[in-house]
């Protein structure tokens, strides 16, 4: 993080819902990615449904405790895309998952998250894909029990360390301008919009 954004943190509400999208999920913001994963306090849940409201970012709750809650951020057709791919379904087969429909994959996941956070045991390597991370480095995680990674940023990386280096500077330049434009008074769904009319523009270009 440079300077600049490091200090422009300091004086902003680290618990506001806005600034809390922006630092766990400008990557899916910003189109880069294709979920993140966003754990808020419970009472900022209302307000969260509300920013989502008629964006192109969908929701599904993982996780409910006393203080805080985990939810799943995620654009629809981009992950319904990449659950269809080959070595995912392969992947997902493997692990239980029968089908690659999306909306059948989430509840079995997320019973197997809440046990995973409840007891600690048997991690749900799934998570990897659900969190859109590139397949090849959900099987290297595998592979090597989380170890003998080439790159440790956003995931492990165990292939393309170049492009995947690349690609995580990518997200913290998008973090940061996005910190930056709440700091200066521009709403967080205002900067979905836009992100997400670029985006558009971008593939019609």
């Amino acid at each position: 993080m440079s300077k600049e954004a490091f200090n422009i943190m300091q004086e902003m509400d680290l618990k506001d819902i806005e600034t809390q999208l922006a630092l766990q999920c400008a990557p899916l913001i910003s189109g880069l990615k294709i979920s993140n994963l966003l754990i808020i306090r419970r009472d900022k849940l209302a307000e969260l449904m509300m920013i989502l409201r008629s964006t192109s970012i969908s929701s599904y709750v993982l996780r409910n405790s006393k203080e805080k809650i985990a939810i799943l951020l995620f654009n629809e057709k981009k992950l319904t895309s990449y659950l269809k791919e080959e070595r995912v379904v392969k992947l997902l087969g493997e692990m239980g998952y029968h089908g690659n429909s999306l909306y059948d994959i989430l509840p079995v996941f997320r019973e197997r998250y809440k046990k995973y956070m409840s007891d600690k045991i048997q991690f749900p390597h799934e998570m990897g894909v659900l969190m859109g991370y590139p397949i090849e480095d959900v099987e290297g995680f595998i592979r090597y029990n989380g170890r003998n990674s080439m790159l440790t940023g956003y995931w492990k990386v165990y292939e393309n360390i170049s492009a995947k280096e690349q690609l995580f500077r990518k997200f913290e330049i998008v973090k940061e301008t996005m910190l930056q434009l709440i700091f200066f008074g521009v709403g967080i769904k205002d900067i979905i919009e836009i992100y997400r009319e670029d985006w558009l523009q971008e593939k019609a270009a």
